[in-house]
């Protein structure tokens, strides 16, 4: 059809290889213009049965279930298999939407992991870009607050991609329209209690004045180059300064003194992230103490950070760790860790403790910490100690860093 909008190639290439390699793609599916459009593109190009579509009911809206139905109807007039996934987790205190965020990339990753899907594609675009763009100018934002929607980025595993951030939100109703198929307005876009609404109609008197979405994309563009070449730079330096001791960092602390203050936020910001798995860094003024006061030891973003004068060691808090809970050996644990060896149904795994040391007979021979061996992965059988891998209790069990965390210097500025 002349005039269908168009995938961003980075992401269509990146869909193609997943198809090349026999996996099933998903598509996140609101029931909005935006995923709506991205569903019957990504069938026209890839095929109705290449599909999984799956829609989040967050449980917040009367409207929602509805809307559900509604996605389950088109995807089944086009034979796509379509799941809805409900969260039911919203207790009415904390950051909502954050919260609903989580929930939903949790459900999301657990729903690919059982469907064989490796990439879920998202239906954000330009005009998202842009909106993202001025909130990150409200807030003050430096470099990494005006970069945008990153286009694509791993979670648990799968790789969520943004193929439509080039594409004008109207561009994509219009090829609707000539489809014939409707779509959901979700009332909140409305409503100006929310920041992003009221950022949306100052973008409308912008684009007045000649600063349109496709002008502050060019500017996310530049951006995103310029954040590109100081990971780059960063990544470099990690390779002569940093060290990895199995899951923890090893960083030369007179080199980080000798970094300007923002690239040691950056570089700091960068380990704690590789060490903890979370998916953004802590309040820049935390981190900066630790630039000014390296060899003092605190806690901080799940990590727990050691100095001795001459090295900055940052690894697991067992603390948090622990907060990982135990799963079975083929599931992946604490965000990090894969473990191989005689799995079987009654084991599972879970942080080692304290009290596990005195099982662990050659535990100092392993020349980690204390406390970097109590954030490390046991395996268990009915709670008892089976194996215990890095720390010298082995009985046929290796633990292997996953997700792109076996290279700290090529992983952690890739964000």
């Amino acid at each position: 059809m002349s005039g269908r909008p168009r995938l961003d190639a980075p992401a269509l290439d990146h869909l193609n290889a997943e198809r090349a390699a026999g996996r099933p793609l998903g598509v996140a599916v609101s029931g909005g213009s935006d995923s709506t459009a991205l569903l019957l593109l990504l069938s026209d190009i890839f095929g109705a049965d290449a599909l999984r579509a799956v829609t989040v009911d967050h449980g917040l809206r009367s409207e929602a279930a509805d809307e559900a139905r509604a996605v389950s109807r088109l995807c089944a007039a086009r034979d796509i298999p379509h799941d809805t996934l409900r969260w039911e987790g919203w207790t009415g205190q904390g950051n909502l939407q954050d919260q609903a965020r989580r929930a939903r990339y949790g459900l999301l990753t657990d729903w690919a992991a059982g469907q064989g899907v490796a990439a879920v594609a998202l239906g954000h675009t330009q005009d998202d870009n842009a909106e993202t763009f001025v909130m990150g100018l409200a807030r003050g934002a430096g470099l990494d607050g005006l970069t945008g929607m990153r286009p694509g980025f791993r979670r648990d595993g799968v790789t969520f991609l943004r193929p439509l951030l080039g594409t004008r939100r109207e561009a994509l109703r219009e090829y609707l329209r000539g489809q014939g198929v409707g779509w959901c307005d979700d009332p909140s876009n409305e409503d100006p209690a929310y920041d992003r609404v009221r950022v949306r109609r100052a973008l409308a008197t912008l684009e007045e004045l000649g600063i349109g979405a496709a002008h502050l994309s060019r500017s996310i563009a530049n951006l995103r180059d310029t954040r590109a070449a100081l990971a780059r730079t960063l990544a470099d330096w990690a390779r002569v300064h940093v060290a990895q001791d199995r899951g923890d960092l090893l960083i030369d602390a007179g080199g980080l003194g000798g970094l300007p203050p923002d690239m040691a936020r950056r570089l700091l910001n960068a380990a704690l992230r590789w060490v903890s798995g979370a998916d953004y860094p802590p309040r820049a003024e935390s981190v900066m103490q630790i630039v000014t006061s390296p060899s003092v030891d605190r806690t901080l973003h799940g990590c727990l950070l050691r100095g001795d004068g001459a090295r900055l060691r940052i690894s697991r808090e067992p603390e948090a760790a622990k907060r990982a809970g135990s799963v079975a050996t083929t599931a992946l644990w604490d965000g990090r860790w894969r473990l191989d060896g005689p799995h079987a149904p009654e084991l599972d795994v879970s942080a080692l403790t304290e009290a596990d040391l005195p099982l662990c007979p050659d535990w100092r021979d392993t020349g980690l910490p204390r406390a970097s061996l109590a954030a490390s992965p046991a395996v268990r059988r009915g709670g008892e100690l089976v194996a215990a891998p890095l720390a010298g209790l082995r009985d046929g069990w290796s633990a292997e860093l996953a997700n792109g965390r076996d290279d700290f210097a090529a992983a952690g500025f890739s964000h």
